[in-house]
């Protein structure tokens, strides 16, 4: 029996199905869309079977066009933030750079527009990580450790604080601003701490190596025109490897010790050099004094012999009795007893003094003076003959118990 045969129930052999009910075709589809489509714009029916509706459903076709022509220009408004900058392309290639607020450029895909932050402090690290989402915290040793010049292994870890001072070069001058700034900053890292000490990179020299480092990343950068303006470089951290931190400690305490020894011996320097200066000086000044003064003094005897000897050659000998007689009056002055030894005689004249002052203080002044003056004509007499031939043999001090001296045998 044939499948179109009555009674074969109309079954189709290669879609397995006849009259019954399945999905529709793509025709019914589009056709049934477009009845609904007519209708909602109050359209009727289409001229002919496929084809676009008139009438009125033409107009509805226009006025969809025209607000879907609307909407794709109005696709074109943006809004730049304050601190923000756009940066508009048209097919790929640079147009504007906008400043913040409302703007407009032709709708995609003809035209598009990057907002860049430029007033946002982005920044990097290097030989180290904070931690986040993706990524683990801690030291990075393929980026932290690096070669001094003395030939020793440091642990240096740096953050770099950067902005985007063109928002244009930033985005087509260079392919990934990011990991260039930060293979740059490696390269400038290595490159200082590779000509400095290791003492001098951990130590004073930190600021320096700092300083160094941010130049030298910023020339880079500028040379690349990569729109980067580097804002701080921070040393996080400088150490020796953990493998050598004791030893390394060991070194640090020891030149501490050494220091503290330095300063030591400096404030006690400071402390007994002045004092020695000035004793120094002190003594220097008395021996300028006592210089003066002996010179002085040798001046003063000079000009006084000068003064007896032209006395002395005008009288030889009165002068020459005059200088005795006051020597041995300073001399016989300041003593209590006095025996006189004189030539040609068998006893010793002794002069008790000490009873004879009492003896003349009790007398008026005026008559101790003359006897005062008698005395020492008297002992002048018989003590210096006018041949001054007598001489003075013995001179001495009576003892306690008051015996006078014994004659000479």
């Amino acid at each position: 029996m044939s499948w179109n045969e009555p009674g074969g129930g109309k079954k189709d052999p290669w879609s397995g199905r006849g009259d019954q009910k399945g999905p529709p075709e793509i025709d019914e589809v589009i056709r049934s869309l477009q009845e609904k489509l007519g209708n909602l714009f109050g359209g009727g029916k289409s001229s002919g079977e496929g084809g676009l509706p008139s009438g009125p459903s033409g107009k509805s076709w226009m006025i969809l066009l025209a607000v879907g022509f609307a909407l794709w220009l109005g696709s074109g408004l943006y809004i730049v933030q304050e601190g923000n900058e756009g940066v508009e392309t048209r097919f790929g290639q640079y147009t504007r750079t906008t400043s913040a607020g409302w703007r407009w450029h032709l709708p995609a895909p003809i035209a598009n527009v990057d907002i860049v932050n430029v007033k946002q402090q982005r920044y990097i690290e290097v030989g180290y990580r904070t931690g986040g989402a993706d990524q683990s915290s801690g030291s990075v040793p393929k980026e932290a450790l690096m070669l001094t010049q003395d030939e020793n292994i440091v642990d240096v870890r740096l953050a770099v604080q950067y902005q985007v001072k063109d928002a244009r070069a930033f985005i087509f001058n260079i392919l990934n601003p990011v990991l260039t700034l930060k293979q740059v900053t490696e390269s400038a890292e290595r490159g200082v701490v590779g000509n400095s000490d290791m003492d001098f990179v951990l130590t004073e020299g930190r600021s320096v190596v700092v300083a160094q480092i941010k130049k030298e990343i910023q020339d880079v950068m500028d040379s690349y025109n990569s729109g980067i303006q580097i804002t701080s470089v921070n040393l996080q951290d400088a150490q020796p490897p953990e493998q050598v931190q004791s030893s390394f400690e060991d070194a640090i305490k020891a030149r501490e010790d050494k220091q503290r020894l330095i300063n030591e011996a400096e404030a006690y320097a400071n402390d007994v050099v002045p004092k020695a200066r000035g004793a120094a000086a002190r003594t220097l000044e008395e021996a300028q004094g006592y210089r003066e003064q002996i010179v002085a003094k040798a001046e003063g005897e000079t000009a006084r012999f000068g003064k007896l000897l032209f006395e002395y050659t005008k009288a030889p000998d009165v002068t020459r009795k005059r200088l005795y007689i006051e020597s041995m009056q300073s001399v016989l002055s300041s003593l209590d007893k006095v025996v006189v030894d004189v030539k040609g005689g068998n006893n010793i004249m002794y002069l008790p003094l000490d009873k004879m002052v009492p003896h003349h203080q009790s007398a008026s002044s005026a008559n101790a003076a003359d006897n005062k003056a008698d005395t020492h004509q008297q002992m002048t007499t018989q003590a210096v003959p006018e041949d001054h031939q007598s001489s003075l043999s013995r001179v001495s001090s009576r003892g306690r118990d008051g015996r006078e001296p014994r004659g000479r045998q």
